[in-house]
C-alpha cells in the first residue's frame, strides 16, 4: 500500500483510507453488518497496509466509532483516526467538548488524529458563525485532545466565510469521482491555496464505477438518491464505467482500482476513501493506491468523465 506525503500529521497516511460508515447500522446501509464482520473488515485493512480509519458520531450513532475501536485493540495508536462532529452541536467551547469526549469515549482513546466538522449548511451560513467555529475547533486543537481539524463538504461559498481561518484547517473531507466533480474549480483553487487537501470520499460513485451491481446493491437507501443510478442519468453515466471497465481489461486490474487511480492521481488529492462492509471487498484494496495509469489513459477517463458532465447538464 502506498503512502502519500503529508504534513498534516507525522504519521504514515496510506492513499486509500478505510470509510467505516458501513460498519454499523445506518440509515443508508441499514443493520447488515455484523460484530464480527466489522471486526474481520478492521483487521484486514490493517493487513493489507492501510493505515487511515474514516468514521464519526453520527454514523450509527456512534457505533461506527465504538466498533472501530474495539477492533483496533492495541493498534489504535499506529494508526490516523478521522472522526466528525455533527454541525448541530452548539456552537460552544463546552457544547463541541462534550462531542469529542463522547468520541474518544467511543474510540477507546485519549485523543484523535483528525477532527472534522461534517457539514457547513445553515449552521455557518455568516462570517461571524465561521469565525467561532474556527477558533472552537483551534482551542480543541491546542488541548491536545485532537491532533489536527478540518472540513467536510465545504463548498467555495463556505470556505470564503471562513476567510483566513480557513488556514487553520488541514483537509477538506468532499465527494470526488469520475461521476463527481463538483468540488472541482473554485474550491478546489482556495483549499489548495491554503494548503488544505482533499480527502476524497465515494471515489467510486458510491459503488457504481468498482463493479457490476446487483439489484440488491442499487436498493440500499445511501444509493437511491444518486441520481447516476437511474434515468435519465443512467444510460451516460454507464458509459463511463464501460470506460472504466476497458482500461481496467487493458491493465489487468478491476475497474475499481482504475476508477480510484484516477482520483489519486488528481491535484490537491491527500487520500480516497473507500468503504465496505465486506472483509473479502476491503482485501480487493490491497493494490488500490499502486496503481498507476498512463497519462493517455487518464486522459480518456477524464474525456469519458468530462462527456457525461456535460450531457448531465443539458437534462
Amino acid at each position: 500500500m502506498r503512502f502519500n506525503n503529508s504534513t498534516v500529521l507525522d504519521k504514515n497516511w496510506s492513499a486509500i483510507t478505510l470509510g467505516c460508515w458501513q460498519i454499523a447500522p445506518s440509515g443508508g446501509w441499514g443493520d447488515v453488518c455484523s460484530l464480527e464482520e466489522a471486526d474481520r473488515v478492521v483487521k484486514t485493512a490493517l493487513d493489507i497496509g492501510i493505515t487511515a480509519f474514516d468514521t464519526a458520531e453520527g454514523y450509527g450513532e456512534g457505533e461506527s466509532e465504538r466498533r472501530l475501536g474495539k477492533a483496533l485493540a492495541n493498534k489504535i495508536d499506529d494508526v490516523v483516526i478521522i472522526s466528525k462532529i455533527w454541525p448541530d452541536a452548539e456552537l460552544t467551547h463546552s457544547a463541541f467538548q462534550e462531542r469529542l469526549d463522547g468520541t474518544l469515549k467511543a474510540l477507546g482513546r485519549d485523543y484523535v488524529d483528525i477532527y472534522l466538522i461534517h457539514w457547513p449548511g445553515q449552521f455557518f451560513d455568516t462570517q461571524e458563525k465561521n469565525e467561532k467555529l474556527a477558533e472552537i475547533m483551534f482551542r480543541l486543537k491546542a488541548s491536545g485532545k485532537v491532533k489536527a481539524i478540518g472540513l467536510s463538504n465545504f463548498r467555495a461559498p463556505d470556505l470564503k466565510l471562513l476567510g483566513e481561518g480557513l488556514m487553520r484547517f488541514a483537509v477538506n473531507q468532499v465527494p470526488y469521482s469520475l461521476l463527481e466533480r463538483d468540488f472541482e474549480g473554485e474550491a478546489r483553487d482556495l483549499c489548495e491555496q491554503s494548503d488544505v487537501p482533499f480527502m476524497a470520499y465515494s471515489p467510486t460513485a458510491v459503488g457504481f464505477l468498482a463493479r457490476e451491481m446487483s439489484s440488491d446493491d442499487k436498493n440500499f437507501p445511501a444509493r437511491a438518491h444518486e441520481a447516476f443510478f437511474h434515468e435519465p442519468q443512467l444510460k451516460h453515466s454507464i458509459k463511463v464505467f464501460q470506460a472504466t471497465r476497458q482500461i481496467a481489461d487493458e491493465v489487468g486490474h478491476k475497474p475499481i482500482h482504475v476508477a480510484l487511480a484516477w482520483v489519486l492521481a488528481q491535484r490537491n488529492i491527500l487520500t480516497a476513501i473507500v468503504g465496505s462492509r465486506k472483509h473479502e471487498q476491503v482485501r480487493d484494496l490491497e493494490i488500490a493506491g499502486d496503481i498507476q495509469l498512463s497519462e493517455e489513459q487518464l486522459s480518456r477517463l477524464t474525456q469519458a468523465s468530462d462527456t457525461f458532465m456535460a450531457q448531465v447538464a443539458r437534462l
